[in-house]
């Protein structure tokens, strides 16, 4: 070895141990170490458009490199337990409970078979959209989206347009029907964790959902009226579906409703049981009960997977591709987040300030509809929980004054955080989830950006009226 790779491998490697007098805190941090979660995002966007059937095979790959980029000069710049401290939290606190509550449900709902002879006709698919909106609420939007996305894709198979439909059911089932209760939707629940009332939810969320609701279905009727009216929309039936055909309705693999149910309770049970015993790994600290939870999840997972009998997985051509891609892309996007949230979470401190000063007035009293945009435009970009949560401090950080005299903020955050969700296919983990279990079933999704035509298109009008209703008048 040369003396000159020698002095660069030596500068390598001991350059850690002359910057631990350095601190990776937001505080210290340019805006450049968001650079790579922006890659992450582009790649993602472009990836599919510009080289398919590489990103299609590869992507774990290129965005596992992207996120090396960003880990190395951080290991470098601030040494190795603080890049250590960064992973550690980054998948213990919170990739972990994340991917394991999306694994329950993805297994779960994976085990309901919807059978019969459903015909994907406007006022069908119009009802399933209604049906699977109302159950958003009560079982998460991820548990909804990934136990009616099948039976959909499946009643529409003999029909040339289906994307619409899928798009759809992920503004509705997927994002806005989780806005009625903290079991809906992660922001929600922090709040509910925060203080807020499970009630104040259901009273305050109602008006907006039901409106939302009922515009985006009539819109979808009349879309899919027009189309199911062209000659040549059904298309000759291939004979691969017979023995589904002039079969009464029914409902196989019964026993994961239960399993449903006790997801959903582990996850009550971590809200509302407080404990501080907590165990630490690589100086992050996991609370008992999180840990008791995450436990439960992945117990049920086993359970359903026992339980639930081979054909009925069969039925709903059930595999963990959707599951992989989705594990490795948030994998990514949660470690090369870190320094974009830390920035995010100090406020008018930080490199965000004059993004969040739009928020308040010269007095500092609250400008509801910039509360409302700000909050759902980040959480359509970054993750909405804690997007929620920043500007949840932003206005105080009281639940009883947000409940009561701030209670339209209130409103605003959690509108924007919930309901914007749905402007991109990482605005919420099950935007993703449905995309991928639909492109394996044949329909050509539209890529990021033209999905953002699509929700963008529809939803900013729905939005902007939002804004009048609530915020203005």
């Amino acid at each position: 070895m040369s003396a000159s790779i020698k002095v660069i491998v030596s500068t390598i490697l001991f350059l850690p141990l002359f910057s631990f007098a350095s601190n990776s805190d937001a505080h210290n941090l340019g805006l450049y170490w968001g650079i790579p979660f922006v890659v992450v995002l582009l790649s993602i966007a472009l990836g599919p458009l510009l080289f398919a059937k590489i990103w299609h095979k590869h992507f774990g790959k290129i965005v596992g490199v992207w996120t090396l980029c960003f880990l190395s000069p951080f290991y470098i710049f601030f040494g190795f337990h603080e890049t250590l401290h960064l992973v550690a939290h980054a998948i213990i606190e919170e990739y972990i409970p994340f991917i394991l509550l999306l694994v329950a449900l993805y297994t779960v709902s994976g085990g309901i078979l919807i059978w019969g002879n459903i015909k994907g006709t406007p006022k069908t698919n119009t009802a399933l959209l209604a049906i699977g909106t109302a159950l958003a609420s009560i079982m998460g939007t991820t548990g909804a989206a990934m136990l009616l996305i099948r039976p959909v894709l499946r009643a529409n198979e003999n029909r040339k347009h289906k994307v619409h439909t899928v798009i759809f059911f992920i503004f509705l089932v997927a994002n806005i029907g989780g806005g009625l209760t903290p079991l809906g939707d992660p922001p929600l629940f922090l709040g509910f964790l925060k203080g807020v009332d499970f009630l104040w939810t259901v009273k305050h969320m109602l008006l907006p959902v039901l409106i939302s609701s009922i515009v985006l279905l009539t819109i979808y009727y009349r879309l899919d009226s027009r189309y199911f009216k062209q000659s040549d929309e059904l298309l000759p039936d291939d004979g691969k579906n017979k023995h589904n055909k002039n079969q009464p309705l029914k409902i196989h693999g019964k026993i994961n409703f239960i399993f449903l149910a006790m997801i959903v309770g582990a996850v009550l049970m971590s809200g509302i049981w407080k404990s501080d015993e907590a165990i630490e790994i690589f100086g992050t600290k996991i609370g008992m009960v999180q840990l008791l939870r995450d436990t439960m999840l992945v117990i049920i997972t086993a359970l359903s997977l026992f339980f639930t009998k081979k054909p009925v997985r069969a039925g709903n051509e059930f595999n963990w591709e959707p599951m992989l891609e989705v594990g490795k892309l948030f994998l990514a996007i949660f470690i090369t987040i870190t320094p974009v949230l830390g920035m995010l979470k100090m406020g008018e401190h930080g490199h965000f300030a004059p993004l969040i000063q739009m928020v308040k007035t010269a007095d500092g009293s609250p400008i509801n509809a910039m509360y409302f945009w700000m909050t759902g435009s980040l959480s359509g970009f970054l993750d909405n929980a804690p997007t929620y949560l920043v500007f949840f401090n932003m206005a105080g950080g009281h639940p009883s004054v947000l409940m009561n005299e701030l209670a339209t903020t209130l409103l605003a955050i959690s509108m924007g955080a919930v309901f914007m969700g749905a402007l991109t296919y990482i605005g919420n983990a099950p935007n993703f989830m449905v995309k991928s279990i639909a492109e394996q079933r044949k329909v050509k999704m539209p890529t990021f950006f033209g999905y953002m035509a699509w929700s963008f298109g529809i939803l900013v009008p729905l939005f902007l009226l939002h804004t009048l209703i609530f915020f203005v008048f």
